[in-house]
């Protein structure tokens, strides 16, 4: 395929002392299409070196691209000429873009596995040239702009402003054709169908080239396509659980990469089989699906059959189906039919014999779905918003609007150009666009999120992905970013239709630290963003609907965010100070300052201040066995008393982001909060080591009618002490001398004295979320803030079971893991058929049960002449295995060099992973309950009691009598999902709402579908090669005899 403006068939390499022709300077473009024509007779006498320097520094000059050698430079000489030639320019620090840039250029990023010497590639960079002057521009009109990119169909990325490449610690594997941004600008939506022959002429290398190619073609795919894989041989089945198309995000296409895996070949091959399966995929329209581009992909050996009843049936005469044909390994077979199946059905004809060639031929379908939207002109030149994905430049989450570019040339036959060019790009940071909302003005539990056509959260206070990986975009819907149920479904559907409402509804939330669930009231208020694919909303709680305005009459102690050019620090008198020289520079009500904040700071300042004046200092807070009380506040302050329990603080100082304070708004009464602890913690001497039970209250106001909480207040308990306290108040006496007390049953109305039969009787405190605040045994003190199931397994369960407890279960997709282990193998020549025979656990080989079905006599022996002279031997697998690699062996010089099919397996890595939440919280129950956990002699009795105005459940228990009751211990810590946890194969079935794009390019009159592909058949002379063949065979058979498990 060749594309305009470079004058030079694309794959031509510039052979030494050519002189590549390269048209003159282009003018400023009129974006989105380039105008300007090829000279195609305009030479330059230029050296090579001067052509790779032009202005805009390459990719090698700014040390942004792998260096790579010429076939003919294998001393890598080019290279040192190269950098004989660079530019060497200066980078200064730049905040916006949070690296170091160059504002008078360009800069250039060329793939890895692309020569940048070739002619293609330097006509590319010759008349992309004429952009940095229309970057530099609108950099001039809008200061605030962030990156520049174009991306051109070749592969060529050239960004503005320049900064030196962020190349990783090993293969740089960035092609801007595979960025999200680029495919989703590229083409519309896709519903693709791929089909992988895996008969039995498919085995070894072949097999493991189409799988590659297939996860390298998934990759091509945004979440706005859908998919599905099958395999054939006689008959067509899809490769996984999916039945039918499904959405190409990342869930689904980690499904199609795993079970790709688990192709094996053998039987026959029957294109009508797996043609059909696809036809019939893309024909069933009671499935979501993109509605757009409709395409079967079919990666084969080779074959002799050309379908054609197939087509006729379902794809002539509209052809609204294209096929593209891949021919896999390097084989004689005759290509024609494949090549006569793509060009008959507007499609294209590739051929991928080796590793190397599999990611350029599994991206260039694009361009062949490109034309449409060529050759529908202006009205393609639309705006399209992306999804959020991770800037490759370091500039954190981003999304991009996004154009594409069109070559408008013609060719000698006045033909009007078809092929597009590349994309332009605009990134937008998602920081930029928080800076816009308001945070702080709408409350602790107040936020503003944003939505895309897919669902998917571009705005959001969970939006917080863990993992940097610019190969993947970042997709958390709504509803994963919140606890699912329908209310949000109808809000969410609705966002995506684009309409405006309104909705006050009672859901479940997340606490901040993850641990507890909290019913609550909100309302929700959204309408769509114009001009975009977005549609915003705000989420607000019936306290934070009003706010207080403050009057100023006090002075400045203290300060967050709320003004520019303040040096922060975290030593609070260095700050103090900090704040104190900026307020001698500006006034409150400067613009440099948030007026409404600031004032809202001074008061609360005052206020708490007063609160210590007037209120603490007079209070003995040992006498109470208080640790110190606190107050925070919705303007910022978070004070504590004395100054020694401040300076022991573990709660965030912030009050939005601290979960005890955003808790105690949406709870009535007193939350009371003990240290959390994993089930791995041991505790600590409490004679050296204090800990301490936060309870808090929220302060509400009613002015004119209106609720406010403007506050939260509270206390940190002494737990050694208040646990004493605790088996006081629990035995029902205020005379701790007083005896008799006796043992309980459910019939009898009488006390249960948690002090006095401390031995017999478990008396604990839980909090709303299952963990342990207190309890009267003293082994259970350092257990204190551990979920209760790691402390009683029995009676947790029995407490759940008993529905004092509902549970959550959720699913963080945002997570990162550590990686899993991986089995290492050694690399093989390419083409030499290994068979490699079993193991057992310990690594030594494992005995052989049954013969295989060919099995050779014992002990295997290299073939004779005798054996060549068999029909017999002729006709194994052993015998043609070795014919074939050693034929393409001869003919093909680079079948011996070792290739690594994915640079990602060369060191471990963190990757990212599904992580499964549980959480607990109270149920409706509400009343007393006395229960017996029957578990035979060791059966139990338990009174549980929910404390009014608390978030605490009183549960008195005996202790165990036995340990032949265990039960099954209830999870809350996050773990990490086991495999196909959640099932993705059920979810697809029931697929959440969306919409595509509004526009659809995917056919026009005009389009010439002449350009499909071309291939040659390979066709030696039998005479010549097959003694050739022969003499090689037994020789190298005889040098290198096989092991006997190769033996079939």
């Amino acid at each position: 395929m060749s594309r305009g403006p470079p004058c030079v068939p694309r794959g031509t390499v510039a052979q030494a002392g050519d002189v590549p022709v390269l048209p003159p300077r282009a003018p400023p473009l009129d974006l989105p299409c380039y105008q300007a024509r090829c000279q195609g007779s305009a030479e330059l006498s230029l050296p090579n070196q001067r052509c790779r320097s032009v202005r805009g520094g390459l990719a090698l000059a700014l040390g942004l691209g792998t260096p790579h050698t010429s076939p003919d430079d294998p001393d890598g000489e080019e290279i040192e000429r190269e950098k004989s030639n660079s530019l060497k320019l200066e980078f200064t620090d730049d905040a916006n873009f949070k690296t170091k840039v160059n504002y008078s250029y360009a800069a250039v990023q060329i793939p890895t596995d692309i020569y940048k010497g070739s002619t293609v590639i330097l006509n590319e960079l010759n008349w992309t040239q004429a952009l940095e002057d229309v970057f530099i521009e609108n950099r001039k009109e809008d200061p605030s702009l962030l990156w520049q990119v174009f991306g051109s169909a070749t592969g060529v990325t050239r960004y503005y402003p320049a900064t030196p490449w962020r190349a990783p610690n090993k293969i740089d594997l960035y092609d801007v054709r595979r960025r999200p941004w680029y495919i989703q600008g590229a083409s519309s939506p896709k519903d693709m169908v791929i089909i992988v022959d895996v008969s039995g002429s498919v085995s070894g290398l072949t097999l493991k080239l189409m799988k590659t190619s297939v996860y390298e073609m998934l990759d091509t795919l945004s979440d706005d396509d859908y998919v599905n894989v099958a395999s054939f041989n006689e008959k067509a089945k899809p490769v996984s659980c999916f039945k039918h198309l499904v959405q190409a995000n990342i869930r689904n296409k980690k499904v199609f990469k795993e079970d790709v895996q688990g192709m094996v070949a053998k039987g026959t091959t029957d294109y009508k089989a797996g043609f059909e399966y696809a036809f019939d995929q893309l024909q069933n329209s009671n499935i979501t699906r993109a509605n757009c581009n409709k395409m079967i992909m079919m990666f084969t050996d080779g074959g002799e059959d050309r379908v054609q009843d197939v087509f006729e049936k379902y794809n002539w005469p509209n052809k609204t189906v294209r096929v593209f044909t891949f021919s896999v390994g390097q084989h004689n077979y005759d290509v024609t039919p494949l090549q006569w199946m793509a060009c008959a059905n507007k499609g294209y004809y590739f051929e991928i014999p080796s590793i190397g060639a599999i990611r350029i031929n599994t991206q260039e379908y694009l361009d062949v779905l490109g034309r449409p939207m060529v050759l529908a002109g202006n009205r393609a030149k639309q705006v399209q918003w992306t999804n959020v994905y991770q800037d490759a430049l370091g500039l954190g989450l981003v999304v991009t609007g996004t154009l594409p570019v069109f070559n408008l040339t013609e060719d000698s036959s006045d033909r009007k150009n078809q092929l597009i060019l590349g994309v332009m790009g605009i990134d937008v940071a998602l920081n930029d666009i928080k800076k816009l909302t308001p945070r702080y003005n709408l409350g602790a539990n107040g936020y503003v999120f944003a939505i895309d056509l897919n669902g998917y959260v571009l705005l959001h206070p969970n939006l917080q992905p863990q993992i940097i990986n610019f190969r993947e975009p970042v997709t958390l819907d709504f509803l994963d970013a919140e606890l699912e149920d329908e209310n949000k479904e109808e809000i969410r559907r609705s966002m995506i239709d684009g309409n405006d409402g309104q909705r006050f509804i009672k859901t479940l939330i997340k606490s901040l630290d993850e641990q507890y669930i909290d019913e609550v009231f909100r309302t929700y208020t959204w309408a769509p963003i114009k001009s975009t694919n977005y549609s915003l909303g705000l989420v607000l709680p019936p306290y934070s609907t009003y706010y207080i305005q403050a009057n100023l009459s006090d002075q400045i102690l203290q300060v967050k965010e709320y003004c520019k050019d303040l040096d922060l620090s975290d030593n609070n008198t260095e700050f103090l100070e900090n704040f104190i020289a900026l307020m001698e520079k500006v006034t409150p009500d400067s613009k440099q300052c948030d007026n409404f904040l600031l004032h809202n700071l001074i008061l609360d300042t005052g206020i708490t201040q007063q609160l210590v004046e007037r209120v603490w200092k007079d209070q003995d807070l040992n006498t109470y066995s208080l640790l110190a009380v606190f107050a925070a506040t919705d303007g910022g302050i978070t004070r504590v008393f004395p100054n020694k329990a401040a300076d022991d603080w573990e709660e965030e100082p912030e009050p939005f982001n601290a979960s005890f304070y955003r808790r105690s708004l949406d709870n009535k009464g007193y939350i009371f909060k003990p240290p959390y602890r994993d089930a791995g913690y041991r505790g600590l001497d409490l004679e050296n080591n204090t800990i301490g039970i936060l309870v808090s209250t929220a302060v509400e106001l009613s002015i004119g009618g209106k609720t406010l909480k403007p506050a939260v207040v509270g206390v940190k308990l002494d737990l050694e002490a208040w646990a004493e306290k605790f088996k006081v108040l629990a035995s029902n006496r205020t005379d701790r001398d007083q005896l008799g007390a006796r043992r309980c049953d459910p019939s009898s109305s009488c006390e249960m004295d948690c002090e006095a039969n401390n031995k017999d009787l478990i008396c604990v405190l839980i909090d709303d979320g299952g963990f342990l605040v207190l309890s009267n045994q003293e082994d259970h003190w350092y257990q204190v803030g551990k979920f209760f199931s790691e402390v009683d397994a029995n009676l947790m369960s029995a407490l759940y079971n008993n529905s004092f407890y509902a549970r959550k279960e959720s699913y963080d997709f945002q997570s990162v893991c550590a990686p899993e282990a991986q089995s290492n193998t050694g690399a093989a020549p390419r083409g030499v058929f290994v068979v490699s025979a079993p193991r057992d656990p310990r690594g030594a080989p494992a005995p052989r049960r049954d013969p295989l079905p060919h099995s050779c006599p014992s002990p295997c022996s290299q073939p004779t002449v005798a054996d060549l002279l068999n029909l017999a031997w002729w006709t194994s697998a052993a015998a043609w295995s070795l014919f074939q690699q050693f034929l393409y062996g001869l003919t093909y010089s680079s079948w011996f060099q070792t290739e690594d099919v994915t640079a990602d397996s060369m060191e471990a890595r963190e990757t990212s992973c599904i992580m499964k939440q549980t959480q607990y919280y109270f149920s409706t129950v509400n009343a007393t309950y006395n229960a017996i956990i029957d578990c035979g002699n060791c059966s139990r009795l338990f009174h549980a009691q929910r404390l009014a105005n608390t978030n605490l459940l009183f549960v008195v228990a005996d202790k165990p009598l036995c340990s032949q009751c265990e039960s099954v211990k209830l999870l809350q810590a996050e773990v990490r999902a086991p495999p196909r946890d959640p099932n993705q194969c059920e979810l697809v079935d029931r697929p959440r709402y969306r919409k595509g794009p509004h526009i659809c390019f995917d056919y026009n009159a005009t389009e010439d579908t002449s350009d499909c592909g071309r291939g040659a058949s390979f066709a030696p002379s039998l005479g010549v090669l097959l003694p050739l063949q022969l003499l090689l065979l037994y020789s190298s058979a005889s040098r290198h005899p096989l092991p006997p498990a190769a033996c079939l």
